[in-house]
């Protein structure tokens, strides 16, 4: 299988999340170094009132100073710790790397160089994680790295996180972290309606299959009704899924198709505000 990277979209975010962790580190010792300073030349003044109050033998004075100065010594400034481990929002999109990193060697293993899969596809409605071309169709896929068991009605979908007892601990919905937070089929299905209007107009009428993968080793499927995508969890499952389309596609349309693919996620990348 042949891998075309369009854009690294989960990899940019992560390395602005550690610049901006870093600028934040470099605050906080600035921050330190100017509330040090500040306390050492509190600390110099106090020192300096009880030496001269013992050398004018001001005794009271002297007693004062010196517990002054010990007080003061205890209000020194903590210099900051940096945890080694990556903070939330770095561990998530970790996370979101790995797991669209182990569908694509899953399929890359069962495919050969008659599928192309292009990685970081985007339009204006959104990213696409990958789509996947080849002599049996095209499909969208979606990758979700979540510990938990899935479930949906419609679009709304949330996961359920169980103890080892296998008591439910926790529910929530699954949304993402955009200005209009969507659940994954929204995620996958508006840009995916856009990329398909885009083929049909330069006369390429595809159906393109929608996927929500679950790459988390404990990923489990739940109740799902109304689904409006594939919900799966076995990179086996799209393959079986893709042998079912009933017009599969010759080598000059693939060709046309990867071109056109390109094309469109070049042309708005190029009009995105940097």
């Amino acid at each position: 299988m042949r891998v075309v990277q369009l854009s690294d979209h989960p990899s940019d975010l992560l390395k602005r999340s550690r610049q901006r962790v870093s600028k934040e580190q470099q605050r906080e010792l600035q921050r330190y170094d100017n509330a040090l300073a500040r306390h050492q030349a509190e600390l110099k003044r106090l020192v300096s009132a009880r030496d001269t109050a013992r050398t004018s033998r001001h005794w009271l004075a002297w007693i004062r100073g010196m517990f002054a100065v010990r007080r003061a010594r205890r209000m020194a400034p903590v210099q900051p710790r940096f945890a080694n481990a990556a903070s939330e929002e770095e561990a998530i999109l970790m996370a979101g790397i790995k797991g669209e990193q182990s569908v694509a060697d899953a399929l890359g293993r069962s495919l050969n160089d008659d599928w192309v899969l292009f990685r970081g596809y985007h339009n204006p409605r959104g990213e696409i994680d990958h789509v996947l071309l080849g002599p049996r169709g095209l499909v969208a896929i979606e990758v979700k790295n979540i510990s938990g068991v899935v479930s949906c009605d419609g679009d709304r979908w949330w996961v359920d996180k169980y103890d080892r007892f296998g008591n439910r601990k926790e529910r929530e919905d699954l949304l993402d972290r955009g200005r209009r937070p969507r659940s994954p089929s929204m995620q996958l299905n508006e840009p995916a309606d856009l990329l398909e209007d885009f083929l049909r107009s330069r006369r390429e009428d595809v159906d393109l299959l929608r996927v929500v993968f679950l790459a988390h080793e404990r990923s489990e499927i739940g109740t799902c009704r109304g689904a409006r995508v594939h919900i799966f969890t076995e990179a086996n499952d799209i393959g079986t899924l893709m042998r079912k389309v009933p017009q599969p596609f010759n080598q000059h349309q693939r060709k046309h198709l990867e071109e056109l693919i390109i094309a469109d996620h070049r042309h708005h990348a190029a009009r995105r505000p940097r």
